[in-house]
């Protein structure tokens, strides 16, 4: 789809890539952005409007529909991590709050905009899921498992929208400098990068972006003769 003249609406849009997202948007000629967040006002980018959405509350999602019922893209960004594995003291109650934000938040959200989109001519929508979708090796166990379930959901929107025309794109990257992986020590790209090459696949129509060299590397992997997404020999 054309970004030019569009309205969009990015959930977790005050901070890390659903800000970038916003400013880019801008930048290449969105007509209006919705940058939606659970407190509004922490949104303070100029020239986005700001709209109050906990993606986890149904009251909030359907207001959000009626406020924004001319949007031609949503962005599905919001999401929470939380570090640790299955076997932890409390992973149950962890894993149902991920899974509340980063899987359900993204399925409410696709059901209640689908009408929208339809109605504007099909429009798209741009799910951000990781390079963990493919690969969970403990260390983000939750957070892992919801971001592989928001792939699938993904992939079943993509053919369940096809009939409207709504183009589907699955966002996949690794680290990101963001408040979410402050904590961590790894090579990071930077949030404008992912969200440029986000944008560029979606004007070029693509159902997929692997965003960063290491998530290309994972995906090529998963062909291995022992794929990357196993324990590996030392």
């Amino acid at each position: 789809m054309k970004i030019e003249n569009s309205v969009v609406l990015i959930t977790g849009a005050n901070r890390g890539i659903g800000l970038a997202f916003a400013r880019a948007l801008l930048a290449r000629g969105a007509r209006k952005v919705y940058a939606a967040a659970r407190n509004p006002e922490s949104v303070t980018l100029p020239g986005v409007e700001a709209l109050q959405l906990d993606v986890t509350k149904p009251e909030e999602v359907a207001a959000a529909v009626q406020q924004a019922s001319d949007v031609t893209l949503v962005i599905n960004n919001a999401g929470i991590a939380q570090p640790g594995g299955f076997l932890l003291q409390g992973s149950d109650e962890v894993t149902r709050r991920i899974f509340e934000t980063n899987f359900f938040g993204v399925l409410s959200m696709g059901k209640a905009f689908a009408p929208v989109l339809k109605a504007n001519g099909g429009g798209a929508l741009l799910n951000i899921l990781s390079v963990a979708s493919w690969v969970n090796g403990g260390e983000l166990a939750a957070y892992s498992a919801s971001k592989s379930a928001a792939w699938s959901l993904t992939n079943a929107l993509r053919h369940e929208l096809a009939g409207q025309k709504t183009q589907v794109l699955g966002l996949h990257m690794a680290y990101v400098d963001t408040d979410l992986t402050r904590g961590f020590d790894v090579q990071k790209s930077s949030a404008e990068e992912i969200v440029q090459r986000a944008l560029d696949g979606l004007e070029a129509g693509a159902d997929e972006v692997l965003a960063d060299a290491l998530t290309q590397q994972v995906r090529q992997g998963l062909a291995a003769p022992r794929p990357v997404y196993l324990p590996q020999a030392h």
